[in-house]
């Protein structure tokens, strides 16, 4: 077998574990990541990129240029014949085919000087390091970013944790000019539907249900305004399922194994924050390591799942509840500045307080409307 060695052993080659790898790099750290699959990697998600994933992304020296995506300026609920919208209040979110970011991503790790083993799956771990194919290769760390249900997590002994809340996700593209600028989220009683405009002639469908299955083609006719403009226009992309889940750890990391992104907690898919977060986990686990104290990353990393955690939690009631749905959407419709506010606090930098004051002001109007 043969022998190498690293500083750090990223398992996982998506964005997490990239933003991870190039993280690392920035400090001066021999990176080594391992992926079974191929580059570029696809994904079913909503292809949404919030502001704070954007800045981000540039913090990380990623950038993305104007043809490469579709600057979205906000987003808007729909709820049968209802609808309210709001812009994000400094700047433009992204939506991007996450291939190409992928691609972006790769461009920026290789640049940056990591190893990156594509067709190269991780067997096991061991107490000083990482086996994959026929070689072992032993790290100083090794950073779990295989997704939310990863095999890191779970020989590490971090699975412990509070049971997860699944839906199930699906996606396709169109090749149709977007006909607005925001992403556009349609209430139904099978899920959400949401549209993201990711380049001047072409679209992201996704459909996010607790039902299994519900397909892109079944939900659109729930939104019959939708199945008009998207009938009879070619798809651009096979059709993409995934689970996206609601799961807190207890601890995220156990020695020298830590984990980041899905692997580390996620939240529903329903806040289109999953990238952001992980992304803004790159960063302080890099601090962490430079540190040589990962309770540092522990700790920013529950800082930075407290907003997406509260989001998803009032988000899901929507879902779950119609009366609860009829009267948020109809509140927001006769209050944009309510509206307006949620967005802000979702995609800023905010004191999740305010989210919670915000929770409970929409609350107390769910009851007296």
């Amino acid at each position: 077998m043969d022998r190498q060695e690293t500083d750090l052993f990223v398992v996982g080659g998506g964005p997490a574990g990239l933003a991870a790898a190039i993280a690392a790099r920035q400090i001066g750290l021999n990176v080594t990541v391992a992926d079974g699959a191929s580059a570029p990697i696809d994904k079913s998600c909503g292809e949404g990129l919030m502001p704070e994933g954007v800045r981000a992304l540039r913090a990380l020296g990623v950038e993305i240029g104007e043809r490469d995506a579709f600057a979205v300026r906000g987003i808007r609920f729909w709820s049968g014949t209802r609808s309210v919208a709001a812009n994000f209040p400094e700047s433009p979110a992204l939506g991007i085919r996450r291939t190409t970011l992928h691609s972006k991503m790769v461009a920026r790790a290789e640049a940056c000087g990591a190893q990156l083993l594509w067709r190269s799956p991780v067997q096991g771990l061991a107490a000083d390091g990482v086996y994959h194919g026929n070689t072992f290769t032993r790290a100083r760390w090794i950073v779990g970013a295989d997704g939310a249900s990863s095999l890191v997590q779970r020989w590490s002994g971090l699975d412990r944790g509070v049971p997860a809340s699944a839906r199930f996700g699906f996606r396709r593209h169109f090749r149709v000019a977007p006909w607005s600028d925001h992403i556009e989220v349609y209430w139904t009683h099978h899920g959400q539907i949401y549209v993201t405009p990711v380049a001047v002639d072409e679209v992201s469908v996704a459909v996010i249900s607790r039902r299994s299955p519900a397909r892109v083609d079944q939900v659109l006719e729930a939104v019959p305004e939708l199945a008009r403009r998207l009938r009879d226009v070619e798809a651009t992309s096979v059709e993409r399922g995934a689970i996206t889940k609601l799961r807190r750890l207890p601890r995220v990391y156990n020695g020298r194994v830590v984990l980041i992104g899905d692997a580390s907690g996620s939240t529903d898919a329903i806040t289109g924050h999953g990238l952001c977060v992980a992304f803004e986990q790159s960063l302080a686990l890099a601090n962490a390591l430079k540190a040589n104290d990962l309770s540092l990353y522990a700790r920013e990393h529950r800082h930075l799942a407290r907003k997406p955690w509260l989001m998803a939690r009032m988000l899901l009631m929507m879902d779950r509840y119609e009366w609860i749905r009829e009267r948020t959407i109809r509140i927001f419709e006769e209050c944009p500045h309510a509206f307006e506010s949620l967005l802000a606090m979702h995609a800023s930098s905010v004191p999740t307080a305010r989210i919670a004051g915000a929770g409970l002001t929409l609350g107390w109007r769910l009851l007296t409307a």
